[in-house]
């Protein structure tokens, strides 16, 4: 029986879009859930940036066997870049990384994020979206840092769930 190749990859891009969703849709279905059990005393943002924090932690142990220093530091950081970028491709993203200026400076581009759209959809403020993001980077730089023995920085320039049109993150080494 032939193969329909076409069709084959219409049916798995369609699977990889849903589970995407899924992926956002359910860090906040859990946001909600951990609202509803901590009560009025604490504000949701909060608990997002707590998650986003752990989110962090987790990931950036997997970055970890991939870094070092063999191209540099113009490599190294150029390296970190792609792979924050990679999360954020992972979620069904358009990111891409350009270097700055400076050999210590990256900029993490978004042009594409899903997660503004799953925000509305649980009622989240966009803001809210923008802080996460930059809050799991910095947590994943932390234990990078320290690791490397290197003081690493990210700062969000702009943002789409702010109604910039991009997001732009600059890396750094501070």
């Amino acid at each position: 029986m032939p193969v329909n190749v076409e069709k084959e990859l219409s049916q798995s891009w369609k699977r990889l879009h849903g589970a995407q969703a899924e992926i956002g849709k359910t860090f906040y279905r859990w946001r909600q859930v951990a609202l509803e059990f901590a009560g009025d005393e604490v504000a949701p943002l909060d608990v997002s940036l707590r998650a986003a924090e752990i989110f962090g932690k987790d990931i950036s142990k997997s970055f970890l066997p991939r870094l070092n220093w063999l191209k540099g530091e113009e490599g190294f950081m150029l390296i970190l870049g792609k792979a924050l970028a990679g999360i954020w491709n992972t979620d069904g993203a358009i990111a891409k990384v350009e270097k700055g200026d400076n050999p210590g400076e990256i900029f993490i581009k978004c042009s594409r994020d899903p997660w503004p759209t799953w925000a509305k959809e649980f009622g989240v403020p966009m803001e809210e979206v923008a802080l996460c993001r930059e809050r799991m980077y910095q947590s994943i730089l932390e234990d990078v840092g320290a690791f490397m023995n290197i003081p690493l920085k990210v700062e969000m320039q702009k943002a789409i769930s702010r109604g910039q049109g991009e997001t732009v993150m600059r890396l750094y080494k501070a």
